[in-house]
């Protein structure tokens, strides 16, 4: 009985195992195919000497990488980088943000780099599908990199600074691995979209090991930011100028403001009750913080507070979380004592490699001047290119009309500034009157602002500097150039495919907000163009909208 019952079980016919469903192989074979899509962009970045190291991505085919900025903290200007392909490529620091811990470097040696697509993370739902890629550990000497799965296990999470560095504000959680080693590398959604960059892992909280908790820096933060980091810069996130608490009845309400600042120049004051920040409700400190920190100096952002049952919406320009120069300071390499007890010496800066030299320019409060230098100089020339541009032997002499169809004269030249109309006159004669920001006065020194932009904004202005990309107010994303000239600080705001000039604000007293030129409808003048809608505002608010009747530019 035994030995038949042996026979039947083992000499009896294979049973086949049942077919996958299609539906899973299909599946299967898209997730496949779409990782080989991505991950040639994925970026192997190797710290000092070898020492260390991170992940980044390629997000333009002529090289520009995203990583942290802890990665490249250590790596001074010049890198080494791996991609997929097992070559090595030098790249250079671009810029920098040390509070955001974003950092952009740039490969050299090819024009046609892979690149990642990228998404938008405000997009994500918590449980959908990402993936990390990166180099844990320094695995892959051949630079293939590694893929981890997860989910999306948190939305809007803060992680508060190290001091005011290394902010994770408004990141997303996942529990896909992030090891040491990922930091800097891409987070992918299910579509092979970029939705964020990998920093923070949790290895251990609050003394236990935790597992499946990390970070990621959401893509549509960074995107607020890449105009900056393209352009040298050490970024500085934003304050509002303003603290804010939850009162007894769980209301955010504003517990503290600077007289100086701009949301207090427009209203706000203590007691307020923040609404809405930033196209978001507001209904905790947490809710607030998140979106402050996805902000860079210097940005406009709408805000709606409540006051005594009434809705009041603004929208303050946000200032620097660091004074001048602060942030440079806290970042700096520290010296590090010898055992006789003198300083280190500084690293020999001939190390850099030959073909990375031309691209690094060190200039104090830049990352990389030289990047600083190529986007000033490329606005500049288009203006040149495009914009009627008089010589200074010439007088501006322009009649504008109101919206009512009255006239207003303005005359500009080298000796001084006249604005004349029914309702308003006055002048400024150079080198002589007292310099103030307050009604037509202001307005007729931002004008000459203007002027010697045109003219010659090398010799005219002492310092110039390409400052980043800021909301336009219609969706739009400008580009801006801020110069001195004397001490008046004017930011100029360039369309980014025309590279006319849109906009411009002259800061003349740090007490009154700064007067505001808007600059439309651009007609033909002496071979090229120059704007006839002009939108004023000074001080006080706004003067009006004029369109210009006449424009000529005599000999003195």
């Amino acid at each position: 009985m035994s030995l038949l019952l042996l026979v039947s079980l083992f000499g009896a016919e294979p049973q086949a195992l049942p077919k996958p469903d299609a539906s899973v192989l299909d599946e299967q074979n898209r997730r496949v195919a779409m990782i080989k899509r991505i991950t040639p962009a994925v970026v192997a970045v190797f710290g000092k000497d070898d020492a260390g190291g991170g992940s980044g991505v390629l997000i333009s085919n002529d090289g520009y990488v995203l990583t942290n900025f802890h990665v490249v903290r250590g790596s001074g200007m010049a890198m080494k980088a791996g991609l997929p392909d097992g070559k090595v490529y030098d790249a250079v620091l671009v810029g920098i943000d040390p509070v955001g811990d974003v950092a952009m470097i740039k490969l050299l040696g090819s024009d046609d780099f892979p690149v990642a697509t990228i998404g938008d993370s405000d997009r994500l739902r918590l449980g959908e599908t990402v993936y990390a890629v990166g180099n844990p550990f320094l695995l892959a000497t051949d630079f293939q990199p590694t893929v981890t799965a997860g989910i999306v296990s948190g939305l809007q999470r803060y992680q508060y600074p190290a001091g005011t560095l290394l902010e994770y504000a408004d990141c997303i959680q996942t529990d896909a691995a992030i090891n040491p080693g990922n930091s800097g590398g891409p987070l992918f959604n299910d579509a092979g979209e970029l939705v964020g960059i990998n920093g923070r892992g949790q290895f251990e909280k609050r003394g236990r090991v935790s597992v499946g908790v990390g970070f990621a820096i959401s893509i549509n933060q960074i995107k607020h930011f890449l105009d900056h980091l393209r352009g040298g810069l050490i970024i500085d996130h934003a304050t509002l100028g303003a603290t804010v608490t939850s009162d007894a009845e769980g209301r955010v309400v504003v517990d503290n403001i600077l007289s100086s600042s701009d949301a207090y120049r427009q209203g706000l004051d203590v007691g307020d009750e923040i609404v809405r920040f930033g196209g978001r409700a507001i209904a905790s400190v947490n809710d607030f913080k998140n979106v402050l920190g996805i902000y860079p100096s210097g940005w406009t952002v709408e805000l709606t507070y409540r006051r005594d049952d009434r809705k009041e919406t603004i929208h303050p320009r946000l200032v620097g979380v660091h004074g001048p120069g602060q942030l440079e300071e806290m970042i700096a390499p520290k010296e590090k004592p010898t055992p006789d007890g003198h300083p280190e010496i500084a690293p020999d800066k001939t190390d850099v490699p030959e073909k990375a030299r031309p691209f690094i320019e060190e200039k104090p409060g830049f990352a990389n001047e030289y990047f600083n230098r190529l986007q000033r100089e490329r606005l500049l020339a288009g203006l040149r290119q495009k914009m009627a541009r008089p010589d200074d032997t010439k007088t501006w002499r322009l009649t504008l009309l109101d919206q009512k169809l009255a006239e207003a004269k303005l005359l500009l030249d080298d000796k001084a500034a006249l604005w004349d109309s029914p309702q308003r006159s006055d002048a400024i004669e150079h080198g002589r009157d007292a310099v103030r920001g307050d009604g037509l006065v202001g307005l007729l020194v931002a004008l000459d602002q203007w002027r010697g932009l045109l003219i010659n904004p090398e010799r005219w202005f002492e310092d110039a500097t390409f400052v980043g990309g800021y909301p336009s107010g219609d969706g739009a994303r400008w580009l801006a150039i801020r110069t001195d000239h004397a001490g008046i600080v004017t930011t100029w705001y360039f369309d980014r495919h025309t590279q006319l000039l849109r906009a411009f604000e002259c800061e003349i007293d740090p007490e009154l907000a700064p007067v505001r030129v808007s600059l439309d409808n651009y007609r033909s003048l002496e071979g090229k163009l120059f704007p006839h809608d002009w939108r004023l505002e000074i001080s006080s608010g706004p003067l009006g909208e004029f369109r210009v009747k006449e424009v000529t530019f005599d000999v003195k």
